[in-house]
Order: structure tokens, then C-alpha cells, then sequence
């Protein structure tokens, strides 16, 4: 039997009911959707707590948590846009999108408009005192740029082409310069596990990945030689490997993190109660040190749970990218998963001490606007995959 069981009214035969928008509900990834919206209001909690302190003000001190919340209104909204948008179109406007996005992280640097924040110029002042930082958006473009690329092999090969993979790679080393230069070296690191990611996903032979993995360590080696990474920077990267060495200034962040998880014991102090927290000595704990008021106020428990959500977040990911029915499908979910996972390693790495303080949020959980749409419009490219993937099956 034809799946075009029902013809319109000029006898045309219709598309199966699956092809039908009301089936974007029923085919969606609902593990993921449900457990990203659950560490988004688990985060939201961690961040009131965090910004009850010293960020909210003294007249409503759920004045923090209302704008964040706002963002993560509009970040979801993006999630859905992401979601719906044809696939094909994905693919035929990457090049655009990463054009836009290049130009985007070119704006900081424009006298007027950028602005510096934790010693990085990656920041673009918007009205109503809002900033956005483009570099959280060029991860998004680097994927589907480079998903492109190593998707584009012809049906007789079994791996990317030299040609392919020297263009994938440039794709991503344009814009790792440009925020290396804003001196966000935490971005970098998240591009770059992106791009080797990618790579090793599409096929590419052994030598290439290794020959990246290589060439990075001597690149950061070479940069720290030449002094092009600045004295901070070296010390929050090396800070880690001996947090007593210098307590009172790159390690002291590091610290009072420890000291706020180790505190919290099983159980917690109880929201709202922990006195790091609340008494301010761990600083940006509403964003980059968000994990310690989980580890702090909820105890083991807490920031267990909080990782175990996370961890659902990205199986559910990696089950996309294993069911997804393309290659390029295949890439772009895979990278997602890389930079999820990287920065949510790197970020609860740091806040125990056995990452380098590189001053990077954690994923739906941190406060600030641009992360969090960035990383639901992740969500809603997951999301567009396994729609792809479960509309083409007969």
C-alpha cells in the first residue's frame, strides 16, 4: 500500500500524517526536553540563592532571578525556532550564519560598543544595560560550518579528504585567533574540543587527529613561551596543579569553591543558608562558580543529582547522533555533545580544583543571557535531528 493513503480535493495524494506539524510534538526527544527544562529550573534556584547576596536589589531581592528568567524565557523560544527550522536550510545557510557569526565576534573590538568583563574584551553592550557575547554563538556556527565540510564526502569514500579536513580546520582556527586575542582562553579550549571532536567523528584518518591534539599542546606551549597568553591567564591555567602555591590571588578562587562544596557535607546547609555563599567569599558564584551553591546549600545530594541530570542530557545527545540517518546529522549533534561536555567538565572540574580556572559557565545552570540561549538553541538542534531522522524512517 502507497504511505499516501489520502488525496486533497484535486485528487493529489497528501503527505502521510507523520510529514504533519502537529507530529513535531509526538517526535520530539522528550527525555531530553523535559531534563533540560529540570537542570534550567534546578539552575535557576542556585542562581536566586547565589545572587540574594549582592546582585539582586535591596528593594526585591528576586530582582536577579526575574531577569534571569527572562532569558531562559527567551532562550527556549530560540530552542523552538532551532527545532523547526528545515534541516536542508541548516545546511544551505551555514556558510552565511558563520559569516554573520565572524563579524558578530568582530564587534568587541569596536570602540563603543565592546566591553571588558573578567579581563576578557569578548563583550558587546546592549541597551537597557544588557551585554551579549558573540563567542557563545560562534560555537553554534563552528559546527554547522564544519558538519558542512566533513559531511561532504562522495559515496565511494570512507573518509574526509586532506582538502576537506585542512577546511574544517580552518573554519575553526579562524575564529579560536579572534576570542584568543579577547583573551577568553576557556572559549578557546571549548572551540577546539569541538573541532577534534568533529573531526574524529567524520572518519578522518588517525594522523590527523593526533597531529591536532599535538599541534595544540605545542601551540599553547609556544604561546606561554612568547608571552602572548598574559601573566593571569598562564596562572589560572597552571593554578590547579598546585592550588597552595599562591593563595591570594589566581588559587583563591579555586579555594573558597573547595571550601564551600567541602562544607556543604551530604546534605547541605540548606538553600539560602550557606555562609560562602551567602557571605560572598566565592565570587561569580551566580555564574561561573554556580556548581559550589549546589555543593555548598544542597550537600553530595544536591550537587549529585545536578550531575546526574546533566549526564541524562548528554546520553540523551549521544543517542541522537548514534540514531541520526546522515552524516552531517550525525556531526552536528556530535558536536553539541563535545561542547556540552567539555564545558560542563571544565567548569565542575575547576570548582574542585582539578580543572584550570578558565572563568566558563555551566550549562543551563549558570546565570547569563547568551549562555543560556546558546545552549538551548543546542537543545532545539538536537532536537532538529532526531526530528529529521524520525521523518525519514518509511
Amino acid at each position: 500500500m502507497s504511505r499516501y493513503s489520502v488525496t486533497d480535493v484535486m485528487g493529489r495524494a497528501k503527505a502521510p500524517d507523520r510529514w504533519r506539524g502537529r507530529t513535531y510534538w509526538r517526535d520530539l526527544d522528550w527525555v531530553l526536553l523535559i531534563g533540560a527544562v529540570c537542570v534550567t529550573l534546578f539552575g535557576s534556584v542556585l542562581v536566586w540563592s547565589a545572587s540574594r547576596a549582592d546582585m539582586a536589589l535591596e528593594s526585591d531581592p528576586q530582582s536577579y532571578l526575574k531577569r534571569h528568567l527572562i532569558n531562559v524565557g527567551v532562550a527556549i523560544v530560540l530552542a523552538y525556532i532551532a527545532s523547526r527550522v528545515d534541516y536542508r536550510w541548516l545546511r544551505a545557510y551555514a556558510p552565511t550564519l558563520y559569516g554573520i557569526s565572524i563579524v558578530l565576534l568582530l564587534l568587541p573590538f569596536v570602540p563603543g560598543i565592546g566591553t571588558r568583563i573578567a579581563g576578557a574584551r569578548s563583550w558587546i553592550d546592549l541597551p537597557i544595560g544588557f551585554t551579549l557575547q558573540p563567542s557563545e554563538f560562534v560555537k553554534i556556527a563552528i559546527i554547522l560550518m564544519m558538519a558542512v565540510i566533513l559531511s561532504e564526502k562522495r559515496d565511494a569514500e570512507t573518509e574526509p579528504s586532506g582538502r576537506q579536513v585542512l577546511l574544517a580546520v580552518a573554519v575553526a582556527v579562524l575564529p579560536i585567533l579572534i576570542v584568543l586575542v579577547q583573551n577568553d582562553t576557556g572559549t578557546v579550549l571549548i572551540m577546539g574540543s569541538i573541532a577534534l571532536t568533529m573531526i574524529a567523528i567524520s572518519g578522518a584518518a588517525n594522523r590527523w587527529v593526533f597531529g591536532l591534539v599535538g599541534g595544540a599542546v605545542l601551540s599553547i606551549l609556544i604561546a606561554i613561551q612568547l608571552g602572548l597568553l598574559k601573566q593571569y591567564q598562564v596562572a589560572r591555567l597552571t593554578s590547579f596543579l598546585d592550588p597552595n602555591a599562591d593563595a591570594g590571588s589566581a588559587s583563591f578562587n579555586a579555594e573558597q569553591a573547595r571550601i564551600a562544596i567541602g562544607g556543604g557535607g551530604i546534605s547541605g546547609y540548606g538553600l539560602f543558608e550557606g555562609p560562602q555563599t551567602q557571605g560572598k567569599f566565592v565570587p561569580v558564584n551566580e555564574s561561573d562558580f554556580v556548581f559550589t551553591v549546589a555543593g555548598e546549600e544542597l550537600g553530595f545530594i544536591g550537587a549529585a543529582l545536578l550531575i546526574l541530570m546533566l549526564g541524562v542530557l548528554l546520553w540523551r545527545g549521544l543517542r541522537i547522533a548514534m540514531l541520526a540517518n546522515d552524516l552531517y546529522g550525525r556531526l552536528l549533534a556530535s558536536g553539541v555533545v563535545a561542547w556540552l561536555a567539555f564545558q560542563i567538565f571544565e567548569n565542575i572540574g575547576m570548582c574542585l580544583g582539578i580543572m584550570p580556572i578558565t572563568g566558563i559557565p555551566l550549562p543551563f545552570v549558570s546565570a547569563g543571557g547568551t549562555s543560556m540561549m546558546a545552549t538551548w538553541i543546542a537543545v532545539g538542534l538536537l532536537e532538529n535531528v532526531r526530528l529529521h531522522a524520525a521523518r525519514s524512517q518509511p
